[in-house]
């Protein structure tokens, strides 16, 4: 298991919302599909975490709009930010009975230090080995992220002082990440105003526990 979750309640990474709403029909249509033949939690995840990775287009990588973040509409319009890709890839799983988390990292935006913001994946609970953490933003040229448990391949890791590799696992999406969704149409008026927070307000908001 890695790091600290925000519930003990596993009943917690099951629910549904508005954002996560894994009950709407497109939704439960496509997680039987990705659940179909496949007999462990593992099997499952990996289908699921392989298709939002490989068929949701990174809003920033292909300059795609809108700005999606409920996960029906990351679906509808096969598009969006790491932090909307893990709103599906959670109620694709959540949908399949799976209970399924949120992580984040505070990271450079352009790899050279400031400024910084925060990046959005995924952790997965199943049944043969507690938490597991994937990356669902997707696979490019010096990124490559990958679904093998028990072994964790994330996207992207920490090289800066002031990033960070969060603990925790949240049971739903953080508020300032789902705001910076809601309020911006298109992917660029969103890269100018990616969701950050220090990493001592981090610290004081349990990022850390």
């Amino acid at each position: 298991m890695y790091g600290v979750i925000t519930s003990e309640n596993l009943q917690d990474y099951l629910q549904a919302d508005e954002v996560i709403d894994w009950h709407h029909p497109d939704i439960l249509k496509l997680a039987k599909q990705l659940a179909f033949g496949r007999e462990t939690s593992i099997a499952i995840a990996q289908s699921c975490f392989e298709w939002v990775r490989d068929r949701i287009f990174h809003s920033f990588d292909y300059q795609m709009n809108p700005v999606t973040c409920k996960a029906s509409d990351v679906m509808r319009y096969q598009t969006g930010y790491c932090y909307a890709k893990s709103h599906l890839l959670a109620a694709l799983l959540r949908a399949n009975g799976i209970p399924a988390g949120f992580c984040y990292q505070r990271l450079s935006i352009d790899d050279k230090g400031a400024p910084y913001s925060l990046h959005g994946f995924s952790a997965i609970y199943l049944e043969e080995m507690g938490w597991y953490r994937v990356d669902p933003s997707g696979s490019r040229p010096g990124v490559n992220a990958q679904f093998m448990p028990p072994i964790e391949q994330l996207a992207f890791t920490v090289q800066f002082s002031q990033e960070a590799d969060f603990s925790t696992i949240f049971s739903n999406p953080l508020p300032d990440v789902v705001a910076s969704l809601q309020k911006h149409n298109t992917w660029n008026e969103m890269l100018c105003d990616l969701p950050d927070i220090s990493l001592e307000a981090a610290a004081k908001a349990g990022f850390f526990q």
